[in-house]
């Protein structure tokens, strides 16, 4: 997702409230300055809509913004992100890896009953849970080098391509700091801001984190109750059908065929009665009027085509790239096949 020292949670985020409200700063500037963020038009911006919408301080937001550095490789990653550079080919062996999947079979096996509990109560099995959070952080051996507060600051006032949305995850990172006891100002994550062994953006924290052990808090990097739960509550409040299938190797009956289908990248496109007409044949058929998507990537061999239902473009909900999401089914099952004895048997 290398573990994450949250430091005195509660005193810090006591201090951001209390003892900085006496901060006054300077008029806002007309721009936005790189790394100026405290007294820019748009950091001003942020600070009066989160007094007004979720009574913050102004003090403790302007703190946090006068805190926050400009990283420009950030942005650099950003507009080069491997989901969009890479082949299958190439992206495939980064994620799907024996060794990651044996790695997610012992963290299954370690919290047993955790993941056992997830699976009754969400309906997401235990090797996709363990599969999102191989591929997004090892399972926490590597949840990001990046402060997330610079992160999301960097790319909410000068990523302009992305401003909108950055700067709203912003505000939800500030209110989630003083909501969740966290330390703004050391927490570490991805270049894009996702945190905890989840990865969850802000925003995703806010509507999905589940307090899974009950202690009044919901703690995505040390709990593993919290996390487990909050990955399978992400995915079912996102459409997961339980004990439905989630894709299957498919072929075509002629490689030219690919030119009359429309290929699928966040939704199915086809009832499998109707893709079937065009020369997709797979293994094992599901039911005539199932919603369908082929996928077509660029393998080792050449063309890998695939047949994905319903949960698998629920997986594109936690990151749109179907390269991520065929990587998190074939790592899940891959877990499955070294769990012993499989959850839920």
């Amino acid at each position: 997702m290398t573990t994450l020292n949250l430091g005195p949670a509660l005193s810090a985020a006591l201090a951001l409230t209390f003892a900085l409200a006496l901060t006054v700063g300077p008029a806002a500037r007309a721009d936005t300055p790189k790394g100026d963020y405290a007294d820019s038009a748009a950091g001003q911006k942020l600070i009066e809509r989160l007094k007004r919408e979720k009574n913050i301080p102004k003090a403790t937001t302007r703190k946090l913004l006068a805190e926050a550095k400009y990283k420009p490789g950030i942005i650099a990653k950003m507009r080069k992100p491997a989901e969009k550079t890479l082949t299958w080919a190439d992206y495939r062996p980064i994620f799907v890896q024996s060794k990651r999947a044996r790695q997610g079979a012992a963290y299954i096996n370690a919290h047993r009953k955790l993941f056992e509990k997830a699976q009754a109560k969400y309906g997401v099995p235990a090797y996709m849970i363990a599969a999102i959070l191989g591929v997004e952080t090892r399972y926490g051996r590597y949840i990001g080098k990046d402060r997330v507060l610079d992160a999301l600051s960097t790319l909410a006032f000068d990523y302009p391509e992305r401003s909108t949305f950055f700067t709203k995850e912003l505000g939800e990172f500030i209110a989630l700091c003083l909501k969740n006891k966290l330390d703004c100002t050391h927490d570490v994550g991805s270049y894009a801001g996702a945190m905890g062994l989840a990865q969850f953006m802000p925003s995703s924290y806010a509507a999905y984190a589940v307090d899974g052990n009950g202690d009044g808090r919901r703690d995505l990097w040390h709990e593993p109750a919290d996390i487990i739960d909050s990955v399978a509550n992400y995915l079912a409040q996102n459409g997961w059908q339980r004990g439905e299938s989630i894709a299957q190797p498919a072929t075509l009956a002629k490689p030219k065929a690919i030119h009359d289908i429309h290929t699928s990248t966040r939704q199915p496109r086809y009832r499998w009665a109707k893709l079937k007409t065009k020369g997709v044949e797979v293994a094992n058929s599901p039911p005539s009027d199932a919603r369908v998507g082929l996928l077509r990537f660029t393998g080792p061999h050449g063309p890998e085509y695939w047949l994905a239902r319903h949960n698998f473009f629920v997986i594109t909900t936690y990151n749109s790239s179907p390269l991520y999401a065929m990587a998190v089914y074939q790592l899940g099952r891959e877990i499955e096949a070294f769990t012993h004895p499989a959850v839920g048997s």
